[in-house]
């Protein structure tokens, strides 16, 4: 069942990230291709203390909630100081789910504890029944500092172990995207490092991905989506 679900997953999130390239040759085939695909949950979780150049990243981001497949719903939420604000409940108004997207805060003042507390509580939101596969798109700079800044507890702190634990009971697969914050990862190649790792992590255990380039920067998120696709393509062969 397991199985199945990430294959579907797989196929689902292949096809929507290949139709960008799609849109941009002008080809008449998208509604064709994602007739042929099987929808799924997902909920887009994003750090509110991102550095505002993910704010840029908005209009492809929305694309990507468009052209998922008919059936699919998804979740929009902010990841912020304490809490996770939830701009859209799952919702198969793709259009509707994709102009709930806003640019965050960019400010340290909505800088979360760490993500994996609100990544717990997006879980609870996924109810298990029906046929789609469920993922959640995770773009966060990954850093949990609970421990203190250690390098034994980067990607193995109690929150992380909660989140994946609480992933694979609900069997959500967790594709993470890496932004630095205005914080601790836009100034240190190290913090940015033990992010890096926890997302590998997370993802990694629970079915997903975790993508990034490097430790200073910032890369678009087009880069994701183009290694996100030729992964998932590769996957998806070696599936079949």
């Amino acid at each position: 069942m397991y199985h199945r679900k990430f294959l579907s997953l797989a196929v689902a999130l292949v096809i929507a990230i290949s139709a960008f390239a799609i849109v941009s040759a002008k080809s008449n085939n998208n509604t064709e291709s994602l007739q042929a695909i099987e929808p799924l949950n997902l909920a887009i979780l994003i750090q509110d203390d991102l550095t505002p150049q993910v704010g840029n990243e908005l209009k492809v981001t929305r694309e990507f909630i468009r052209l998922l497949p008919n059936g699919s719903q998804v979740m929009v939420g902010y990841i912020t100081a304490g809490s996770l604000q939830v701009r859209q409940p799952f919702t198969t108004d793709l259009e509707k789910a994709a102009r709930s997207l806003r640019i965050p805060i960019g400010s340290t003042t909505a800088s979360p504890f760490n993500p994996y507390v609100e990544v717990i509580e997006a879980l609870k939101k996924f109810k298990n029944e029906g046929p789609n596969a469920n993922a959640i798109l995770l773009i966060s700079d990954g850093l949990d500092t609970s421990r203190g800044f250690d390098s034994t507890a980067a990607g193995h702190t109690l929150d992380i172990e909660r989140a994946i634990s609480e992933a694979n009971k609900r069997n959500v697969a967790v594709f993470s995207f890496y932004a630095p914050s205005v914080g601790l990862t836009s100034r240190s190649r190290l913090a940015a490092s033990y992010g890096q790792s926890s997302l590998n992590r997370i993802s990694d255990e629970t079915g997903g991905r975790a993508f990034f380039q490097g430790t200073t920067g910032f890369v678009t998120f087009d880069s994701y989506f183009d290694r996100l696709r030729e992964q998932l393509n590769r996957q998806y062969a070696r599936a079949r």
